[in-house]
């Protein structure tokens, strides 16, 4: 099969060879699918650059996230299930082998049925972004007539947040940095969207929801906008964080959480519990069926030209990346 591996860290151009490797054969529990769309998320990119040191003679094939065809069942999987659209997530949590390859095997509950109506790329793109954004919005109950901050409003996760947030019956207040983030997160749903390279954020925020603050904010740079997040939350607000790049260590503003009982969740998609996994997956299955849920699929790309999608992922390219496998 044609597959896309690194056997060492760095640039993408110099470390991601595309080539031939063995088919793998799915074990007792597994299923084999065939990709033809795999996500690439900022993780693949930090792994890749060196985020987790590679062992000796180790070779990874990247990308957690994908969609494809079952293809074949191991053992105590039922037959029934060859033929299946799917979506992978999680493909590479653990394991060396992603979903940046014509097939990939992997135990059969991370290979999720895929309603017609949908296409591979755009389920390739839901793993890591919108199961992420799931539990950040949805983790502490409904949001059904709250309001909900989502900063970086623009990004992958954020985009979903929007929506997942919108279709709960939430108002959305979203920050960008440029009119064309704004209009990205927009399209996403997002009620008010506020430009933080421009507007007083805190103050916006405070006249829009009449001094009261946002019930739940989902935060991509916890470090960096702490000051404003905290002073905006509401009284017993909450505060779900996935990502603090700028400030990996930030400090933490105790007083002014703890005077409004304010709760600061993080999200590291991994480690969510499997009920509410179950949960983001039920919920997702039906928006997708239904039509309600948007993939927002910006860059695609070739398996050969696998290492410019991780380039555009670096350079923050506006929509999910997507590396397009096969016919």
């Amino acid at each position: 099969m044609r597959a896309l591996w690194y056997e060492k860290v760095g640039p993408a151009a110099e470390v991601l060879t595309a080539g031939e490797m063995t088919t793998p054969t799915p074990q007792a529990g597994e299923v084999l699918v065939r990709v033809h769309a795999s996500g690439v998320n900022p993780v693949d990119v930090k792994l890749r650059k060196g985020l987790r040191p590679l062992g000796e003679g180790e070779r990874v094939v990247p990308h957690f996230d994908g969609a494809g065809t079952i293809e074949a069942a191991g053992a105590g999987i039922g037959e029934d299930r060859i033929g299946e659209r799917v979506w992978v997530y999680e493909a590479q949590w653990q394991r060396t082998n992603g979903t940046a390859a014509e097939y990939i095997s992997l135990p059969a509950h991370l290979a999720v049925p895929l309603p017609d109506v949908a296409d591979f790329a755009g389920a390739a793109c839901l793993g890591i972004p919108a199961m992420t954004a799931h539990r950040c919005v949805f983790a502490d109950g409904p949001v059904s007539g709250q309001t909900v901050l989502v900063t970086g409003g623009a990004g992958a996760v954020s985009g979903y947040a929007i929506q997942f947030a919108k279709l709960g019956g939430a108002k959305v207040v979203a920050t960008v940095s440029s009119p064309a983030k704004a209009e990205v997160a927009k399209a996403a749903g997002a009620d008010e969207v506020l430009n933080y390279t421009t507007d007083d954020v805190a103050a916006r925020v405070m006249e829009l929801t009449a001094d009261a603050g946002v019930e739940r904010i989902v935060e991509v740079a916890l470090g960096a906008n702490f000051a404003i997040t905290a002073s905006v939350v509401a009284n017993n607000g909450v505060v779900a964080a996935y990502a603090s790049d700028a400030e990996p260590e930030p400090a933490l503003p105790f007083r002014t959480l703890l005077y409004k009982n304010a709760t600061l969740r993080n999200v590291l998609v991994f480690g969510i519990p499997g009920s509410a996994k179950a949960g983001a997956i039920a919920d997702i299955t039906r928006w997708l069926a239904d039509g309600s849920l948007r993939n927002a699929v910006g860059q695609r790309f070739p398996l050969d030209q696998a290492a410019k999608a991780h380039e555009a992922v670096e350079e923050g390219s506006l929509g999910n990346v997507v590396v397009e496998i096969g016919d």
